[in-house]
């Protein structure tokens, strides 16, 4: 929640109504989704600019 890359995500679930710690959850769950895929493609990660995000996530 505190790198540029994520914050937006981690805003976003508490403007939805979340508390601190759920949002925190929501982004940990994205993080490990993200770590699996990296991991079984064998990839290097390269975030996206807010231009090319989905706002839906």
């Amino acid at each position: 929640s505190r790198t540029a890359t994520w914050r937006d995500f981690y805003l976003r679930h508490q403007q939805r109504g979340l508390s601190k710690i759920q949002a925190l959850v929501a982004l940990a769950r994205k993080l490990a989704r993200v770590a699996f895929a990296l991991l079984r493609n064998q990839s290097q990660y390269q975030p996206k600019t807010p231009q090319q995000a989905c706002a839906e996530t």
